[in-house]
């Protein structure tokens, strides 16, 4: 395992996941700073909850699509681009409920634009929008490079509608 020590850092991250199990490449896309508490964890801290198959674990989304899907995680290839922090962790939950907002809202355009290149995402994302949002052009920068069209999906990924660029 080889990571940058950023990962680290606590705060609202966006995440996209390419996973590769026996059935193909899955794209998972989430973000750090949950809705149920003003909480903010770092990327890394998340991939061993995205993967945790306790029985009664939380936060293990990825892990529960996959074998709704009928993969085991442990079969699965992963690569995860996390982009952030995109701002930092809040002190309180009144601060955090409006930056996780603008978050989730970063997250469905990142999933969207993905689907659009051609790629099965899956997972659900929330119906905030991102339109307008001043760091959709860097984000779509990023994601662009680590996410080329797939072939055929050219014309999808041109017209796909993140907000401005």
């Amino acid at each position: 395992m080889k990571f940058d020590g950023a990962l680290l850092s606590r705060g609202f991250w966006i995440y996209a996941w390419k996973v590769t199990s026996p059935l193909g490449l899955h794209v998972y896309v989430g973000r750090t700073g949950d809705s149920s508490s003003p909480n903010a964890s770092s990327p890394f801290n998340r991939i061993g909850q995205h993967l945790d198959s306790r029985k009664h674990a939380k936060g293990n989304s990825i892990g529960r699509l996959l074998r709704v899907l009928g993969v085991e995680a442990s079969v699965c290839q992963f690569e995860m681009t996390a982009i952030g922090p995109l701002f930092p962790e809040e002190a309180d939950r009144v601060s955090h409920r409006p930056v996780r907002d603008r978050v989730a809202g970063i997250e469905r355009c990142v999933a969207e634009l993905i689907r659009s290149r051609g790629y099965e995402v899956i997972g659900k994302h929330g119906t905030k929008s991102a339109d307008g949002d001043p760091l959709m052009p860097r984000i779509v920068c990023i994601v662009e490079a680590y996410f080329p069209p797939i072939r055929g999906a050219e014309r999808l990924a041109r017209n796909a509608d993140c907000g401005p660029r």
